[in-house]
């Protein structure tokens, strides 16, 4: 029985956990003490839904490890001693200012967050870029969403989803690549089934494993891992073959066709089935369901970003959708669906590629435009791009980076090959972590450590999955001295010269005015800014439960603007999208003698991330609450390794110990592994890079399994449950 929980008044928030965007009110007691949470019913995202995450969200506020105060040590070794706010705050400056004078500008690097509010995001980036001065700043969006952001600006012009969740409504087709929304966006996927039963369309999955979503789909494509490029070229090449491409749409909105044309000559379905692992037959059966379809729409998720060609993956799907004249209207897209609750916000306004409002540092004109608003000299901007962040730690093992500031992220289990960001943690000079949780694993090498409030301590807005900003509405005061982000930013740029010279609002309010400011105009090619929020405010948002971009100033009532593209309009010089040409190069390590398994990871729907929140709240933890490894039964008898029991896997980098769950959802020639834990996959995964958006290819490494002692695998699985 669900204990009665007396609340005396709700308070509107967003949630904080994935991209969806899910309007939550909390429940608080007479006491002023939060008891509760629901889904807001008004709000058009959720309806009044939550996730197991969602439901459980206010245990956050007073959940096990969160920092309480600044803390200070002189050597990573050595225990850390509480101080107070002006202390930590002037030792980093000095020590960034230090590092700077000796080794140069970008010899100190940041790496934050799609966990931040878009108003911190900002403020950050105007610290950073402005204040700072470091090139070397980037979030840890790059490890998920950074490939769809490349593939995005190579087709279009510019990053931005073109589509939205309403699109389920009115598609006649839906194909997910390497997606599985029951586990990883539930709310997502409800929207998804409930379009089902109201109008029934096939529903078409490409995943090597028989996720939810592929249980539930009418046809599994069970693809051999990193191969999705070769499977959409063999289904360009029969649509395309075959007549069966929107033309007049090639004709009137894209350049390129004829490269496209030609290349996907080469990747006839009887090659092409022997390196994706999909027969002839099914190849040509899915891309005539596909092109003859009236509208039809593409999702994808981490399956195609995280790969050494997810951009290409990203470029090649928004091909398919150009050709069969998918683009821009209802029930035919592209869309990304987003990992982390703002990674959208950290794209748009942190500056971490560019400069605020998707504006380039390689452009001059953006340059000018941002310092003059900023008050600072345009030279103080560099004139590209600096390291990603999958770049930035290796330049920490060459010496190239001295000092490091991380926010709101745990590298040291989010990053592959963990062995080797170990070692460049402890190579550092100066390390500064600023957390909600003082547990968090990377904290275990810092010299500064930053105590941050958590979610709706705070004020902000977030943008999720289709373009819709939301608001985080402050319940609470900050846990004890922890500080909202914002602040910390704040006051940290009152420590640096240029801090004085440029204005930091006071509140997020005041910020996200900036922001609105900066969100107006045309871009270079003449055409508005896609990413227009000026017709927004608080009251606004909160009002409608979110508001899509662009909603400009001129707009009325509190509806955005639900699709990109409609009019056929690029953000590119020309006009027009790009369709580009797509080859399969296969980089990728594979199966062998050695190490005879495929790896591969994700997440589940009880745990967000590395578990820093999650594996705090006894109702998630207790699904999971320990590493586990999905083998197939017949691969498990014939090395005799029983459902349960715990094996070593090992690879080229690491090992790993995990429990054995034996099931038919992966093949004989692959495990899988939640990314969850610490100390685990992770210590496996190799890591290659995309040459465009420098994310990391997680799911695409070999490993084999090895038998390890019972009870000492027991004790090292006791160990890990007490997080």
């Amino acid at each position: 029985m669900i204990p009665s929980k007396k609340v005396a008044q709700w308070k509107y928030t967003t949630c904080n956990y994935c991209s969806t965007g899910c309007s939550i009110e909390i429940g608080l007691n007479e006491q002023n003490k939060i008891v509760t949470t629901r889904g807001h019913a008004g709000a058009d995202v959720n309806r009044g839904k939550l996730c197991i995450k969602g439901i459980l969200e206010h245990e956050l506020f007073e959940s096990p490890g969160r920092g309480t105060e600044p803390l200070i040590r002189d050597k990573h070794f050595e225990d850390f001693k509480p101080t107070s706010w002006d202390h930590a705050l002037d030792t980093t400056a000095d020590k960034i200012k230090e590092i700077q004078a000796k080794y140069g500008r970008d010899s100190f690097a940041i790496v934050s967050s799609g966990q931040l509010l878009t108003e911190e995001f900002y403020t950050l980036g105007k610290l950073a870029r402005g204040v700072i001065g470091t090139n070397n700043y980037d979030g840890n969006t790059t490890l998920c969403m950074a490939s769809a952001v490349s593939g995005y600006k190579r087709s279009f012009g510019a990053d931005g989803p073109p589509g939205c969740y309403d699109d389920f409504e009115h598609t006649h087709c839906l194909m997910a690549f390497g997606s599985n929304l029951p586990e990883q966006h539930p709310i997502i996927y409800w929207r998804l089934k409930e379009a089902l039963e109201k109008r029934h369309f096939p529903l078409i999955v490409v995943d090597p494993r028989v996720t939810m979503l592929a249980q539930f789909a009418d046809i599994h494509l069970p693809i051999t891992p990193g191969t999705d490029c070769v499977l959409i070229n063999a289904m360009l090449h029969v649509i395309i073959n075959e007549g069966l491409q929107d033309q007049a749409y090639i004709d009137a909105h894209t350049q390129g066709f004829e490269a496209v044309k030609a290349l996907v000559q080469d990747y006839d379905p009887k090659q092409a089935q022997h390196i994706c692992g999909i027969d002839e037959d099914t190849i040509r059966n899915v891309a005539r369901i596909y092109a003859k379809a009236p509208t039809a729409m593409s999702i994808w998720t981490m399956g195609i970003n995280q790969s050494t060609h997810g951009s290409d993956g990203v470029a090649n799907i928004n091909n398919l959708n150009m050709i069969t004249g998918n683009i821009g209207k209802p029930g035919g897209t592209s869309l990304s669906i987003t990992g982390q609750c703002n990674a959208m916000g950290t794209r748009e306004w942190s500056s971490c590629s560019g400069l605020p409002g998707y504006r380039y540092l390689e452009n001059e004109a953006d340059r000018n435009e941002i310092a003059d608003f900023w008050g600072i000299d345009p030279e103080f901007f560099p004139k590209k791009r600096g390291l990603a962040e999958t770049d930035i730690f290796p330049a920490i093992e060459t010496g190239e980076i001295k000092g490091l500031w991380i926010v709101a992220t745990n590298p040291m289990t989010s990053m592959p090959n963990t062995a080797r960001i170990r070692k460049a943690l402890e190579k550092l000079d100066f390390l500064v972590i600023q957390d909600v949780y003082s547990d968090v694993e990377t904290n275990q090498y810092s010299h500064v450590y930053l105590p941050a409030s958590v979610w709706a301590e705070k004020e902000g807005t977030h943008t999720n999955t289709e373009r819709r900003v939301n608001l985080i509405c402050n319940v609470l005061p900050p846990f004890k001295n922890s500080k909202p982000d914002f602040w910390i930013f704040n006051q940290l740029a009152k420590r640096f010269d240029n801090g004085q010279m440029i204005h930091f609002p006071e509140t997020p309010e005041g910020a996200f005015e900036e922001m609105k400011y900066l969100s107006k105009g045309k871009l270079s090619h003449g055409g508005p800014r896609h990413l227009d929020i000026s017709g927004m405010t608080y009251e606004k948002i909160e009002a409608a439960r979110g508001i899509q971009w662009p909603f400009r100033e001129q707009d009325e009532g509190l509806k955005g603007t639900a699709r990109l593209y409609s009019d056929g309009l690029f953000p590119t010089q020309s006009g027009k999208a790009n369709l580009l040409p797509i080859n399969f190069y296969n980089n990728n390590e594979q199966p062998c003698d050695e190490y005879p398994f495929w790896l591969n990871s994700g997440r589940v729907v009880e745990h967000f991330h590395t578990r820093t929140r999650t594996g705090k709240i006894g109702n998630c933890n207790k699904f999971s609450p320990t590493a586990y490894m999905e083998m197939n039964p017949d691969a498990a008898k014939e090395l005799g390794v029983e459902h349960q029991s715990y094996v070593r896997l090992t690879s080229r980098r690491g090992d790993a110990v995990v429990m054995v769950q034996l099931t038919h959802r992966v093949p004989r020639n692959m495990v899988f592994i939640p990314f969850h834990y610490h100390d685990c996959v992770n210590r496996l995964t190799l890591g290659l890079l995309d040459p465009y958006s420098r994310q990391p290819a997680f799911k695409q490494c070999s490993t084999r399994i090895e038998p390890i002692d019972q009870d000492e695998a027991a004790r090292i699985n006791v160990k890990r449950r007490a997080f």
